[in-house]
C-alpha cells in the first residue's frame, strides 16, 4: 500500500531522471507492480510444506534461495524494482539492487520505500539493499559475489550476458522484437486500436510491445487506412531512410537517444515533418532484418504486406530469427480460427503467443488473459538464451526439497482367466468353452502330430461344430522364421481360436503368432518386442492392451516344465545371431490353460528329467526373486514341495505312476503362475545363452547351473544389491534356508550349511535323474566354451531375467558362475574368489 500511494511521485521521478517514457503510463506500471502482483500471489504458499502425499510418501518443502542480486533497467526503473522486491519478500529472500546509473535516484528511493514498509511489517532490517552510486564495475562485483544465490538480470544484452558469465545462477531476459500478424479474418478496427494502445504505452519501452505488423494483402489497405485514421504516420521511402539512421545505431541496436521518446520528437530528430500529435511511426518493409523490423523501444513499427496467412507466419518467424527469439508474438484473427491459432503457436518460437491482445499489456499478464501470470520479467527460454521461458514468479525464487519416503509400488498376481485341470479334462474344457466359435488353428510340433495328439483335439472341436486346421512345423527352440510361417497359415485360415498344443516351444511360438495376427503393426518391430526393461509397467515399448480380439488363445501343455500356459513369456530364437530372446508382456498371457495330466503319461524319461528340473528352477528362482511376494511365494513353495516329492517317482516309474505324473503336471503350472508374477533370475539368464550357443536343452542348462547360482545368490554381503523397494536387504540366504527346511534337508544345520545342503540335494536329484553335473560332462568342448565365455557372460547379464535376480551380478561374476558350471566345481569360484561373505552370521 505504501508503494501504491507513491505511484505518481515515483513515475514523475523516473521520467524526470531518465528523460524517457510517459508519466501516466509509468503510474500504471507502478500500480501494476504493486496491485496485480499482490493480488496474484497474496495467498500463494511460498514456505514450509508445499504439498504432501502421505500414502505415497512424498512431501515437497520450499526454502528461500538467499540473497538475490537484481539488475534494474533504465526503461522501468521503479516498477521493475517494486516487482522484484515484492517477489523476494514473498519468498523470504534478501534482495540487493543495482540501478542503472541514469535512473539511480528513483530506483534507490523506490528501494528505500520498500525497505521501510517491509521492516514496519516485521521483515528483518536490511532485507532490501541497493548500490547508491552504481557503475558497471560495481554491478559486476555484485553479480559475482559469493553470497549471491541468484541474479535477476533485466537490462541490455551486455548486462544480461555478464550475469550469465558471473559464475552465479542467473535468470535473464532476452531482447524483444514482437511481430504482430493481422490476417484477413481479423477485426481490423480492434487490431489497429490494440497495436496503437500497446505501441504508445510508455512510448514503446515495454519489451513485449510490437515491433512489426505483418498484414495479409486482403486487408492491407484497410489496416493502413485505419492506422492513418488513428494518428499514425506512414513514411515515404525517403523518410524511412532518414528515420532508420536515427532510430538504430550502426550495430542495429536501439539508439538510446530515441528510446522512450514520443513519435513527434523522433520525427523532428530525423528532420521529418509531421503532425505534432502523431502517435506511431510506420515504415513499410519488404525484408526481415531491415532496420524497422528490429527492436526499437520507441513508438515506431515496420509493416509487411504478404499474400496469405501462412506467408505472414513465415515472415514473423523470419523477423524473430534476426532478433527477439523466445520473447513474444501476437496474432489477430477471428477467435474461431483455432486451426490458425494452433498453426501460429506451433510455428512461432516465442514464450508468449498472444491472440487478439495488445502485446505490451498482454505480455506482462493478468490484464487481457487472467491465466498468464503478471510479471515484469519475461523469460525467453533457450530460444533467447534464458533459463526460463515463462513470466517470472515466486516459484522461480525458491529452492524445493522433495522428501521421498520409501514406498513399494503396487504389485500384482496375473494369470489366465480360466485354468482347467484334472486327468482327462481336455475334451470337456474345449467343448464347454468353445461352443459358438467358428474356426480353430492348432499350433504344435510334428512328433506330437504324428502321435495323434492334434487329431484328438480336432475331434473335440468337431463335436461342437468348430472347423480346425493344424500347423505342426514348430521346432525345438522356435525361431522367428517359424513364427512367420505359422502366421501365414493363420492369416489364410482366419481362426477365432488359436490352440497351442505341446511343450514350451509350440506355446511360445503360438503366443507370438497370435500377437502378430491380432496386431499386424507389431510384426516389423522385433527389436522393440525384445527390448529389455527394468519394470514391466514402465517399459519403453508398450504392447497393446485393448480388448478387441480376433482370436482367443488357449494353451494345452503336453509336458510338465515350462509353465508357458500361464505366463506372459515367450522365448524365440533369432537364427541369424543364434540368440534366444525372452519376450515378456502380460498381453501374451493366454486366455485359457488346460492342464490335463493324461497328455503326459507317454513322456520319455529324458523329457521328464529336463522339464522337471526346469519346474524346480522356476519355483526356486521365483521364490528368491526381488519381486517375490506372499502371493507368489505360496505358489513357489507348493511347486517346490511337489517337485521334490514326485519328480523322481515320475522319472523312475514312468507313466504307470499316474499320481506322480499328475502332480508334476500341476507343479509345472503352479510354478508358472509364480514366476509369471515374480519373474526369475540369473540361472535362467545363463541357461538361455547356453542353449543358444551349445544347444543344451533348457531344463538341463538350468539344472546344471542352479546349485552354483544358489551358492552365489546366498551371500549376505553381495558386491551389488538389487535395487528394488520391497527387497529390503540380502534375504536370499534366508529364503534358501526356508526351502531347505521345506524339503527336509536343513534340520539342525546352520544357515550356510542349509544352503550348501540344498545345492547338494539338487545335485543328488540330478544324479538320480541321469542329468550331468557340469557343462563339460554334457559334452561341450573346453576350447569352444572358453572361446565364447566372455560373450556368454555379457549376453547373460543383458538377459531380461537378470533384473530380478536377488543379487545384482557383475559380468565378471557371471563368468565365474559359468566356469563353475562348466567344470562342476560347486562354489569353488563364486565362494572363494568373489564372495568372502559366505560366513554364518550367527
Amino acid at each position: 500500500m505504501a508503494l501504491s500511494m507513491q505511484r505518481i511521485p515515483l513515475a514523475k521521478m523516473a521520467c524526470e531522471e531518465t528523460g524517457m517514457g510517459v508519466v501516466e503510463d509509468k503510474v500504471i506500471k507502478n500500480n501494476f507492480a504493486c496491485e496485480y502482483i499482490l493480488n496474484k500471489y497474496r495467498y500463494t504458499k511460498t514456505c514450509g510444506i508445499m504439498s504432501q502425499d502421505r500414502p505415497n510418501g512424498n512431501t515437497v518443502l520450499a526454502e528461500p534461495l538467499g540473497v538475490v542480486a537484481a539488475i534494474i533497467p533504465t526503461t522501468n526503473p521503479t516498477s521493475t524494482a517494486i516487482f522484484k522486491i515484492l517477489l523476494c519478500l514473498k519468498t523470504r529472500n534478501g534482495i540487493f539492487l543495482s540501478p542503472h546509473p541514469r535512473a539511480k535516484k528513483c530506483t534507490c528511493y523506490t528501494a528505500e520505500l520498500c525497505l521501510r514498509a517491509a521492516v514496519a511489517a516485521g521483515a528483518p532490517a536490511n532485507i532490501v539493499g541497493w548500490i547508491d552510486e552504481p557503475s558497471v564495475a560495481l554491478s559486476q562485483r555484485l553479480m559475482a559475489h559469493k553470497h549471491v544465490s541468484l541474479i535477476l538480470a533485466t537490462g541490455g544484452p551486455s548486462m544480461v550476458k555478464a550475469a550469465y558469465q558471473s559464475g552465479n545462477p542467473a535468470i535473464g531476459v532476452g531482447a524483444g522484437n514482437c511481430p504482430s500478424v493481422i490476417d484477413e479474418t481479423a477485426d481490423v478496427e480492434m487490431a489497429v486500436a490494440s497495436v496503437i494502445t500497446s505501441k504508445t504505452f510508455d512510448n514503446g519501452m515495454i519489451c513485449a510491445s510490437e515491433q512489426t505488423i505483418v498484414v495479409v494483402d486482403a486487408v492491407y489497405d484497410q489496416v493502413q487506412q485505419e492506422l492513418r485514421k488513428r494518428g499514425c504516420h506512414i513514411c515515404t521511402p525517403e523518410e524511412k531512410k532518414k528515420l532508420a539512421a536515427v532510430i538504430l545505431l550502426p550495430s542495429k541496436t536501439p539508439n538510446p537517444k530515441v528510446v522512450g521518446q514520443s513519435a513527434a520528437k523522433i520525427l523532428e530528430m530525423a528532420g521529418v515533418k509531421s503532425h505534432r500529435d502523431t502517435r506511431v511511426i510506420i515504415a513499410e518493409c519488404t525484408t526481415p532484418g531491415e532496420p524497422f523490423s528490429l527492436e526499437k523501444l520507441c513508438p515506431s513499427l515496420g509493416m509487411f504486406r504478404v499474400a496469405s496467412f501462412h506467408d505472414a507466419v513465415d515472415t514473423a518467424v523470419a523477423c524473430l530469427e534476426h532478433v527477439g527469439l523466445g520473447h513474444t508474438a501476437a496474432l489477430y484473427t477471428h477467435p474461431q480460427n483455432t486451426d490458425r491459432i494452433d498453426h501460429f503457436a506451433h510455428k512461432v518460437p516465442t514464450g508468449r503467443i498472444l491472440v487478439n491482445c495488445p502485446s505490451a499489456q498482454g505480455g506482462i499478464g493478468d490484464i487481457y488473459n487472467f491465466c498468464l501470470a503478471p510479471s515484469l520479467t519475461l523469460g525467453c527460454g533457450s530460444w533467447g538464451g534464458n533459463a526460463v521461458s515463462e513470466n517470472l514468479g515466486p516459484r522461480h525464487l525458491l529452492n524445493y526439497k522433495t522428501v521421498a519416503e520409501r514406498r513399494e509400488n503396487m504389485l500384482w498376481l496375473q494369470q489366465p482367466k480360466r485354468v482347467y485341470f484334472k486327468y482327462g479334462c481336455t475334451h470337456t474344457a474345449l467343448t464347454s468353452e468353445l461352443r459358438g466359435k467358428k474356426r480353430a488353428l492348432i499350433v504344435t510340433d510334428k512328433p506330437l502330430h504324428d502321435l495323434g495328439f492334434s487329431q484328438r483335439i480336432q475331434q473335440s472341436l468337431k463335436s461342437v461344430g468348430v472347423e480346425s486346421e493344424v500347423f505342426y512345423d514348430v521346432e525345438p527352440d522356435p525361431s522367428f522364421d517359424t513364427v512367420f510361417a505359422g502366421l501365414k497359415a493363420i492369416r489364410l485360415f482366419q481362426p477365432d481360436v488359436i490352440i497351442a498344443l505341446g511343450g514350451g516351444s509350440p506355446m511360445d511360438a503360438a503366443k507370438i503368432m497370435w500377437l502378430f495376427y491380432e496386431f499386424p503393426d507389431y510384426e516389423g518391430k522385433l527389436d522393440q518386442l525384445c527390448a529389455r526393461f527394468l519394470d514391466i509397467r514402465k517399459r519403453i515399448y508398450q504392447l497393446p492392451t485393448n480388448a478387441s480380439r480376433k482370436a482367443q488363445l488357449i494353451c494345452i501343455p503336453t509336458s510338465s516344465g515350462t509353465g508357458s500356459e500361464v505366463t506372459p513369456f515367450a522365448v524365440i530364437t533369432d537364427k541369424k545371431d543364434q540368440v534366444k530372446y525372452p519376450i515378456t508382456d502380460y498381453a501374451l498371457t493366454p486366455d485359457m490353460a488346460i492342464c490335463d495330466p493324461q497328455l503326459t503319461l507317454t513322456m520319455p524319461r529324458s523329457m521328464v528329467s529336463a522339464t522337471g528340473l526346469d519346474v524346480l528352477t522356476h519355483a526356486i528362482e521365483s521364490y528368491v526373486s526381488t519381486l517375490a511376494t506372499p502371493f507368489t511365494m505360496s505358489y513357489s513353495k507348493q511347486a517346490i514341495e511337489m517337485t521334490c516329492k514326485y519328480l523322481e517317482r515320475s522319472y523312475v516309474n514312468g507313466g504307470k505312476d499316474q499320481e506322480a505324473r499328475e502332480n508334476m503336471h500341476y507343479a509345472a503350472t503352479i510354478a508358472g503362475i509364480a514366476f509369471a508374477n515374480a519373474f526369475l533370475g540369473v540361472c535362467h539368464s545363463v541357461a538361455h545363452k547356453l542353449g543358444s550357443a551349445f544347444h543344451i536343452p533348457h531344463g538341463i542348462a538350468n539344472a546344471i547351473m542352479l546349485p552354483h547360482v544358489i551358492l552365489y545368490n546366498s551371500s549376505t554381503a553381495p558386491t551389488k544389491y538389487a535395487p528394488c523397494p520391497q527387497y529390503t536387504h540380502a534375504m536370499s540366504q534366508e529364503r534358501y534356508c526356508e526351502i531347505a527346511d521345506l524339503i527336509g534337508v536343513g534340520q539342525g544345520k546352520k544357515p550356510t550349511e542349509k544352503v550348501m545342503a540344498l545345492a547338494q540335494h539338487i545335485d543328488t536329484m540330478k544324479t538320480v535323474l541321469n542329468v550331468p553335473l557340469s557343462i563339460k560332462a554334457w559334452g561341450v568342448p573346453e576350447d569352444q566354451f572358453l572361446a565364447k565365455l566372455d560373450e556368454l557372460a555379457e549376453l547373460a547379464f543383458d538377459d531380461q531375467c537378470t533384473g530380478t535376480n536377488p543379487r545384482y551380478p557383475l559380468i565378471a561374476e557371471i563368468k565365474e558362475l559359468l566356469l563353475d558350471g562348466y567344470y562342476g566345481t560347486l562354489g569353488k569360484r563364486t565362494l572363494n574368489t568373489l564372495d568372502h561373505s559366505f560366513v554364518d552370521p550367527q
